[in-house]
């Protein structure tokens, strides 16, 4: 297949280079989570499944034109720092953005005992069609970020060519997740380990009721890694066999091959999350694909400027201008 060439290409952004204050990838990972942008107006739409659960997404007032599906990170949310400044970007553009929050991180607890994992796609494949038969002559794109990152792109994988829309972006993705897993149990990464294996283990607490006789409730409370929640929660919830078998199902850098939407990845060499092992090569990527790896930025941080008290972030720049050559 012949490259495709972008209908309105345009000179490219200047690289990423970091703040001079915001060198070190963990106070680029950390400092977003103090300067958080305000929410543009929302509303918030209800989804039914055919299963009997919910999703709720969130849309940006006002707008015209292309639409922007956005995905949240491992327990993220539309409050989530990178969701606040997307969205105002979407806005911004002139373009509508539709938040979906994954199964239980809207603020209230699913139906079902099974929530949402960095592999399950099945949710973000109902709504693209259900935004797809609404609108059907609307230009679609989307953007994922961290699990929603993994997540995009094995659904990008498994559609290949047949994926309704037009453009995609994936920013700090675990494209392997057995290698993620074993890092954060090393260094200050067992910091952010401890954060998100709480706020899954409190989460995981709350449907006490719905998940007696489904895992061993006991045991939850001791939960501290990765590999022991996704052992004991995630694969029995989900029909994985252990750990093992959800992460290397789940992991997208197998999926990159068979992806044929134009597709941009956005990662950092010093991710704390990850190791640069996991950053696929690339021949590993399709023809579609376009990796761009930065040496600072931390885990969806890239801040590029402005001051500790106003920082400026290069990474909504750098989507927008993307997607903006196709759409």
């Amino acid at each position: 297949m012949p490259d495709r060439i972008p209908p309105s290409a345009e000179t490219e952004p200047r690289p990423f280079h970091p703040a001079w204050w915001c060198r070190n990838r963990h106070l680029q990972t950390l400092w977003p989570l103090l300067s958080k942008a305000p929410l543009p107006p929302l509303q918030r739409e209800r989804l039914e499944l055919p299963d009997g659960d919910f999703l709720d997404i969130d849309w940006t007032s006002g707008g015209s034109g292309p639409l922007i599906l956005v995905l949240h990170g491992l327990e993220g949310s539309v409050e989530s720092h990178y969701a606040r400044r997307i969205l105002r970007a979407i806005v911004a553009a002139g373009w509508r953005g539709v938040l979906m929050h994954f199964r239980g991180c809207s603020g209230e607890a699913n139906r079902l005992p099974r929530r949402y994992h960095s592999g399950e796609t099945g949710d973000l494949n109902y709504v693209v069609r259900l935004l797809r038969e609404r609108e059907p002559d609307t230009t679609l794109a989307t953007i994922g970020y961290s699990l929603g990152g993994n997540v995009l792109l094995k659904w990008l994988g498994e559609n290949g060519g047949a994926a309704p829309i037009s453009a995609a972006v994936a920013v700090s993705v675990p494209f392997q997740l057995d290698v993620l897993a074993d890092h954060m149990n090393h260094g200050f990464a067992r910091v952010y380990q401890s954060h998100l294996v709480h706020s899954l283990v409190k989460n995981t607490l709350s449907k006490r009721d719905l998940l007696a006789g489904l895992i061993d409730m006991q045991q939850v409370p001791r939960l501290r890694t990765f590999w022991q929640f996704d052992d004991a929660v995630t694969a029995p919830l989900h029909g994985f066999a252990n750990a093992h078998s959800y992460y290397e199902a789940s992991s997208s850098r197998q999926f990159l091959r068979t992806i044929d939407k134009p597709t941009l990845i956005l990662h950092s060499r010093d991710d704390p999350f990850m190791v640069p092992g996991v950053i696929p090569g690339q021949a590993e990527l399709g023809p579609e694909v376009r990796l761009e790896l930065t040496e600072h930025g931390g885990h969806v941080g890239f801040i590029d400027g402005g001051t500790p008290w106003r920082p400026h972030y290069w990474l909504e720049t750098r989507i927008i201008h993307f997607l903006r050559q196709w759409l």
